[in-house]
């Protein structure tokens, strides 16, 4: 392989939704680039695949970047990969990537699993437009202005958090956007334990603090107006 950098997107519960294009490049360029050494040793050791493992962060990038283009400079070639799902969506890799297409190094994407498509395909909304937001802000203040702003967006919206804050999310989104919000939350997805709860979000609120579910999820919020209960 020349000088290449790789995004490949990897299995985010099940080990099974691997491409054979992800593996091929996987087991075929000079390095990788990972976000946490523990989580990827994992990851590539059950698929038998040994390589040199550059770990990049959101604590780190700055100062690793430059090391990694020089290597890709050299002629090497590079996969970079995320704890799980598609490379930097909400994780790191921006600054690399720029860098990347500045020096004219080639990145080419490899599309795999993700959270969000299916999400979206089982959540029976219409989605042919929809608002991908991500992750509010941890702080409370601005989080509340953020779902203010929200509130006024008149189309299908998808939020993401760390599993800890589920449940103070669900609270804030009934407190602001109101308790009958039509809502969907896909729980653990490809996991064993994967479930999607429907209904309005207080409905939701109430199963995820009776069960007191803790885990990786998506909420997708019905903002449609001409689709909302009465």
């Amino acid at each position: 392989m020349k000088s290449r950098l790789y995004l490949v997107a990897t299995p985010i519960g099940n080990y099974a939704d691997i491409t054979l294009r992800a593996l091929y490049v996987l087991k075929n360029v000079d390095f990788i680039i990972c976000e946490e050494f523990k989580e990827a040793r994992r990851f590539l050791s059950h698929y038998h695949i040994e390589k040199e493992l550059i770990s990049l962060n959101e604590h780190n990038e700055k100062e690793v970047t430059p090391d990694i283009l020089t290597k890709l400079a050299e002629g090497k070639s590079a996969a970079l990969i995320s704890d799980c799902g598609t490379p930097l969506f909400s994780d790191p890799g921006h600054l690399l990537v720029e860098q990347c297409i500045a020096k004219r190094i080639e990145v080419i994407p490899l599309p795999g699993a993700n959270s969000l498509l299916p999400a979206l395909i089982v959540s029976g909304f219409d989605f042919e437009k929809f608002y991908y937001y991500g992750w509010l802000s941890p702080k409370k203040e601005i989080r509340r202005i953020e779902l203010l702003n929200l509130k006024n967006i008149n189309e299908v919206i998808i939020l993401l958090d760390t599993p800890y804050r589920l449940k103070t999310l669900l609270s804030d989104v009934v407190g602001i956007m109101g308790n009958k919000l039509p809502a969907v939350l896909a729980f653990q997805i490809t996991m064993e334990d994967e479930q999607f709860y429907r209904g309005t979000v207080k409905e939701i609120l109430d199963i995820v603090v009776n069960k007191n579910l803790k885990g990786e999820f998506v909420l997708i919020l019905n903002n449609k107006k001409n689709q909302r209960h009465s």
